[in-house]
């Protein structure tokens, strides 16, 4: 199935599979604010043209799609919206950050893959530049059923002090781990199965180390059901990562490197992760599910 690129310049990129539309890649969105701006994956969608992602939901209006986002950066809010607190909850603070797109780096489509590669800044809400990021996604389709996604990103360190990445969790509330690479899923799949290489279950495997973490849920209107699998590479830094993940309020799933310990990043210093997300049309049942992380496992491995 051959791969195509399409291009609205200065916004963003859609993704294609023959004539079924795998992603769009927002990299310049006119997000508000408050939502810290950043850019996203959405809508996404399986070969069968089931769309796996929700943009904007109105409890989290920062959830969009896919997306690169960290709550706690030093003082800086890369997520959106309010700031946990200790001892005063979430409290919307003057802290907003924004990941702009500087330039674009690269843009290839082949017969069998896409790539797409550009740089960022991140700036802070009064202005200043935290942070310089290099960016790349590749898409690839792996049979009939299911496609990859690979996310890399090369975040180095120009706010002149150390950072220290956190979450929630590292600034005291208990199993709030969130920041990282980010899916939240269709308002269809509350409630579905949350699986890692320990088995399966749902909001009770929030917290747990692995590999990989899979979603798999099923879609209003069709009836059908679609399986989200994101594989953590084992260069990572705190690999295998503690997640985050919901089904029972909403579906999530965030392989969260700075869930209970925070990450300092000195002044210069470069930090990098990777990961591989495998969409797939169906519902796999669990060694299914776990044959389609060892096909994303595969595709780390080779690039």
């Amino acid at each position: 199935m051959t791969i195509h690129v399409d291009h609205a310049l200065g916004r963003s990129v859609d993704v294609r599979a023959g004539d079924v539309p795998l992603f769009t890649y927002v990299y310049a969105p006119e997000t508000a604010r408050l939502e810290s701006p950043k850019p996203y994956l959405h809508p996404i969608r399986t070969l069968a043209g089931d769309v796996v992602s929700l943009f904007r939901p109105h409890d989290h209006v920062w959830h969009k799609g896919i997306a690169w986002s960290l709550p706690h950066v030093g003082e800086h809010n890369f997520w959106g919206g309010p700031t946990y607190v200790h001892g005063s909850s979430y409290v919307q603070l003057e802290n907003n950050g924004s990941a702009v797109h500087r330039e674009m780096t690269g843009l290839s489509a082949a017969s069998d893959r896409a790539d797409v590669s550009h740089s960022l800044d991140w700036i802070s809400q009064d202005g200043q530049k935290v942070i310089d990021e290099h960016r790349r996604l590749a898409a690839a389709v792996l049979d009939a059923a299911s496609w990859v996604l690979i996310f890399e990103t090369a975040m180095s360190n120009v706010s002149g002090a150390t950072l220290n990445i956190g979450s929630p969790t590292t600034k005291g509330r208990e199993n709030a781990g969130y920041g990282g690479l980010f899916w939240r899923g269709p308002r269809s799949f509350t409630g579905g199965t949350v699986q890692s290489p320990a088995g399966t279950g749902a909001d009770d495997l929030r917290g747990t180390r692995a590999d990989w973490f899979a979603f798999r849920g099923r879609h209003d209107e069709n009836g059908r059901s679609s399986t989200i699998v994101m594989i953590d590479d084992s260069a990572n830094p705190q690999h295998p990562p503690q997640w985050f993940t919901r089904s029972e309020e909403f579906a999530c799933l965030c392989p969260a490197p700075f869930f209970s310990e925070e990450l300092p990043l000195e002044q210069g210093q470069t930090v990098r992760f990777r990961y591989a997300v495998v969409v797939a049309t169906g519902d796999h049942g669990t060694e299914g599910t776990a044959a389609l992380a060892g096909k994303g496992r595969l595709v780390l491995e080779r690039e």
